[in-house]
Formats: C-alpha cells, structure tokens, sequence
C-alpha cells in the first residue's frame, strides 16, 4: 500500500491556444472509476460542439487503473500522452479531459502528443496539486471531566481531531501516523492517568499540510478497502 499520493487540489479548467486551436483542459478528482466517467461526460455534454473531447484517468493510489481515450485524434497523440503526463507527475485518482476547437492548422503526430501533453501539465501547474498520506484513525473514550483538556492538548500540539462525539462518554477520532501510535497511547495514558481508552480503527489518506496531516478524506476508507 502507498504511503502516499498526489492529486489536485480542486477542479478547474485551463486554456491554451496552439496554432489557432484552442485546448481546453478540465481537472478534477475523481475518488472512483465511476467519478470519472461522470466528469468526463459532463464536459463531452457541455462542449458538445468541440472537434474532440479527449480524456485520461488515474484512479488507485498505487494507479491501478489507467484508462485513455484519443477520441478521434489519430492514435496515441492524444489520450496517451495525456496519461503519461499524468503518470510523470505521479497523480492519483485523477480525471483530465481535454477539448480541442480546431483551428484550421493541422499540428501532425509529433504537435498533437505535444499539444495534448503539454495542456494537462500546464494545467497542473495552474490549478495546483496536494499530497495526501496514508494515516491510522484511533477513537479516544474518555469520561466528561477530562475531555476538554484531552481535546485541547491534541489541537494545540498539531494532532488532526476529525471527529468529537458526547455520549455517556466522550468520544474523540484522531488521524496519526502509524509511527506515531505507540507514543499516542503513551502519552494518552499520562495525560488521564490511565482512564482513557484508545482503539486502534483502519487506515484513510489525508492531505499533507506544510508541517502536519490535515483532515482525512471521508471516502478513502471505502476506496482503500476496495483495493484501490
């Protein structure tokens, strides 16, 4: 299982114009093959007039499936090289299509691997992309008089607190590193003298901030039990 992935930060659209043909390239994650095909459908419907809607996806952290389409385009200058941009800079669950208006000048192979390559890096650079980590999920229970501080303490030292639920107890969901966790309990065993109950959950992905993980994506779970 990969440690970790990249993908783009969000959905976006970039242009450029080649010798009067205008490519357009869309970005966006896509968590399933199934997200994928819905995107790709979407902008086929929304530039249902354009000379080509060609399309790549990378879906899986350890990208187990790769798909390409050239759409028309002669084949392998189109969604081939799309995909081995993809592929380059090491994205993941990731859909890009790319749209070509003609515009009368023909680029011939060697243009079109280019043209069709070069707009999916550009719009990575534009759009921008975000690291995600592979993180275990541990369920804190603790009882009512030592819950704020516990949930203070975790917040403060950087800990990524996903989830705070008030019962009979308190229960506190934290993504860690899985190197992180015997030192976890350790200190979670200190900090309410041994009260406190810590479960061990699977595993999610979560984007990698500038110094610690940030929230876990809710459907990772789902997609790394699913052999993703």
């Amino acid at each position: 299982m990969q440690d970790q992935y990249r993908t783009v930060a969000r959905a976006g659209v970039h242009e450029t114009e080649i010798n009067r043909s205008r490519f357009l390239c869309a970005l966006a994650p896509a968590a399933t093959e199934q997200e994928a095909q819905d995107f790709i459908a979407a902008v086929r419907k929304e530039h249902a007039d354009a000379t080509h809607n060609c399309w790549a996806y990378v879906i899986g952290a350890d990208a187990s499936v790769q798909k390409a389409n050239d759409d028309g385009e002669p084949g392998g200058t189109a969604g081939v090289p799309m995909l081995q941009m993809l592929l380059r800079r090491e994205m993941r669950y990731v859909v890009a299509v790319v749209t070509r208006y003609y515009g009368g000048i023909k680029l011939g192979a060697g243009g079109l691997i280019r043209a069709y390559g070069g707009a999916v890096g550009e719009a990575l650079d534009t759009i921008g992309t975000i690291t995600r980590r592979r993180f275990r999920l541990v369920t804190v229970t603790v009882d009512h008089q030592r819950a704020g501080k516990v949930e203070n303490d975790l917040r403060s030292t950087g800990r990524d607190v996903r989830d705070v639920r008030y019962g009979e107890h308190v229960t506190i969901e934290v993504g860690l590193p899985d190197a992180d966790v015997a030192a976890f309990r350790a200190w979670l065993a200190d900090a309410t003298a041994g009260t406190a109950r810590l479960e061990i959950g699977g595993e999610a992905y979560g984007d990698a901030c500038a110094s610690r993980p940030c929230r876990p994506h809710r459907w990772s779970p789902r997609a790394m039990s699913d052999g993703l």
